[in-house]
Formats: structure tokens, sequence, C-alpha cells
């Protein structure tokens, strides 16, 4: 398992750097041995591909465009997952400050498990927003965009471009939004001709991650969205001028196709009995403490490593500042790490059983490091 480099070498890290190129400044240090001397006066595209992992990029990508212009590799945030990843990239710091720990979180303000960026409800999907919700009220941070010294532009899909999530996430930047991959790539040159001053571009594509996750990283639908991608990319950093683009991501994955390192927790009644389980994150019933223990390190023994949420805080899992008052809330009494390329799977009332065969969220090789690539004018 592979610790997130907060100290150096990570997403938070990378957005010390851009934040410096553009005069500002960080609590995380800028991203090791990645230099800005000559950047700091030019317009700055950065483009995260969900799901582009390191490892993607070695195994199947080594005669791409992006292979060429590759400068190196860092670590996402924990969990690797798109909701913490994203929300890093757009204030700047890592979970343990900005406070959302992954797709699916307990709110313990609302007393139920919601999908964080949609604002729906795990059960049924119906949008918090619209129950006098306010997203204010779960999330706080200042974007990475206010205050910042250039005329800052965040693109987004249409689906989700005016959503509650990105309002307050993108803050301070001019949103444009794209329907498929060619409106993508116009809307970046669209952004670019906004006006005369210094520019910085965020743009985020999810494309390869719903590909990977129904298709699995081997498969060649995603090899043709890969080369795809970078055939646009390719012909971009050739017509642009007084530009870097880098290109990174927000997590990478594994494949599951095996059955039995797929574990339903309908199949372990004595397992979930003990607790409420959400995702990685276990929140004990009273009582059960023991119970629980036991039957993770007998039953599960194979499948994952158990930790204490307090631990993991402490030793910097999720960030290395002052914890988010509502993060201990969120992580609950375990977390548990899916060893190898198992999955932990459940299910609530009125949600269809889905298992994908691309999956994200722990601390391999594959999910943790993402690439570095820097396209210089």
């Amino acid at each position: 398992m592979y610790k997130p480099n907060y100290k150096n070498g990570s997403i938070v890290n990378l957005m010390a750097s851009i934040k410096k190129a553009f005069g500002g400044k960080s609590d995380y240090k800028p991203l090791k041995g990645f230099d800005i001397s000559n950047i700091s006066d030019k317009n700055i595209i950065l483009i995260i591909i969900d799901g582009l992992g390191y490892d993607y990029l070695i195994r199947c990508g080594r005669s791409s465009f992006l292979y060429k212009n590759l400068k190196g590799k860092m670590t996402s945030v924990f969990p690797a997952t798109t909701a913490s990843a994203m929300t890093s990239y757009s204030t700047g710091l890592a979970p343990a400050e900005h406070g959302l720990t992954g797709w699916f979180m307990y709110l313990k303000e609302i007393g139920m498990v919601s999908a964080i960026l949609p604002f729906t409800a795990r059960a049924g999907k119906f949008k918090l927003d619209e129950e006098k919700i306010k997203y204010r009220d779960i999330y706080k941070e200042k974007s990475f965009f206010t205050g910042l010294k250039a005329t800052s532009i965040a693109i987004r899909h249409k689906d989700y471009a005016d959503s509650a999530y990105s309002r307050l996430s993108y803050r301070g930047a001019r949103k444009l939004s794209f329907s498929n991959l060619h409106d993508f790539f116009k809307q970046i040159n669209r952004a670019l001709r906004v006006n005369k001053k210094r520019k910085f571009v965020f743009a985020y594509w999810p494309k390869l991650d719903s590909l990977s996750h129904k298709n699995g990283t081997d498969s060649q639908a995603v090899k043709k969205h890969f080369d795809s991608l970078d055939k646009k990319i390719k012909f971009l950093a050739k017509s642009l001028k007084n530009t870097t683009i880098i290109i990174s991501a927000d997590h990478g994955l594994i494949n599951t196709k095996e059955k039995d390192k797929i574990i339903e927790l309908k199949n372990h009644p004595k397992f979930v009995e003990t607790l409420e389980p959400r995702a990685v994150y276990c929140y004990v019933r009273s009582g059960k403490v023991k119970q629980f223990e036991s039957y993770v390190k007998t039953v599960f023994k194979k499948c994952c490593k158990m930790y204490e949420s307090d631990d993991l805080i402490k030793d910097n899992y999720f960030g290395l500042f002052k914890p988010n008052e509502k993060l201990k809330d969120r992580v609950g009494d375990y977390v548990l790490i899916m060893k190898e390329n198992y999955i932990m799977k459940d299910l609530v009332l009125g949600e269809k059983r889905k298992i994908y065969i691309g999956n994200h969220g722990g601390m391999s090789q594959e999910e943790m490091f993402v690439p570095v690539i820097v396209i210089k004018p």
C-alpha cells in the first residue's frame, strides 16, 4: 500500500506549485522537481483526465504523445477517489482539511448517507438541496480560484457545471460547459480568448473513468478512448502559444474480474450486524466492537487491513494540517483498506446491484499514482 506523499509529491503539492506560479501561497510545499521558473508568465491549462493512472500510461500508452511529455508521477490523496481528489484540485487542500472523504459520505448533520458530489441521498437519489439543505452547510472551504492573480476558467460537463458542488468549488472562476470530446477542446480554446489577461484554465474530462469502471482498464474501449484523447491533446498543444499544458488525474484504477475477490456484504450478516458500512468507513455499534474486530481479522484477513480511523488521521493519511471539524464524523470508527484487487460491496434499499470491473479508492500502486505531464510552448 502507498500512502499519499503530502510533503512534496501529491496533488496538493502540484496545486501549491501552480498557485506559486500565479504569485500565491499555500501551506503545502510545491511539487518536488516541478520547475515553475519558465511558466510563471504564461497561461496554464490544467487538464484532469479522470481515471488516468500512471500505471495505465506506462502499460498502455508508451507510444502516445502524453507519454512523450511525461515528467514523472505523484500520489493522489486518501482515499483515491473522485470526490476527494477533485476537491483537492479545486481547493489546493487535502481531504483532512476540505472534509470530503468519498463518493458516499455519512453526513451526521442530516443523519443520512449522501452521494456528495451530485448532493443526493444514497437511497432514492432525491436531491438534498430541494429539501432546503444547503451545500454550504456541508462544505465551506475556499475555492482555489478565489483571489488568484489570473483570469480563471473552469470547464466541466454540462450535466453538473452548475451543480451546488460546482458553484462552490469553482467559485471565482468563469464557468464553461461541454457535451462531448470535440466540445471539450473547443471550450479550452474559447477560454484562452475570453480576454487578453493571463489565464488559468481548469478542465475536467470524466469519460475515461466511466469506461474503465464498466469495461476494465485493459479493454479496447478504454484504449480507443485514450488514443482519441491523446490525438486531441497533441493537436491542441501544437496550436497554442505562450501556454503551458499540465495533464494529470485524480486516481488510477485496478481491475476486479474474479468473483472470489468481490465481497458482497449481504453474504456476511454477522459482520453487517456490527456496523453501518459506508464504503471503507465503518461505524461500529455500541457493544459490537470485539465482534467487528474478530470478524475482520478472521473472515476478511486476506481481503483487507483494518485501521482505527483516529490512527489514520493522526498518521496524516488524510492530510498534514489541522483536520476539518467534521472529518471524524465522516470517516467512522474504523477504516478497511482493501488488499490486492478485492472490493467490498453493500447495497441499500432502492439501489440496483452494480459491480464494476474497474475500481478505485484503495492504496495500491495502480490507484494511488497519477502522471505529471507537462507540455511547454
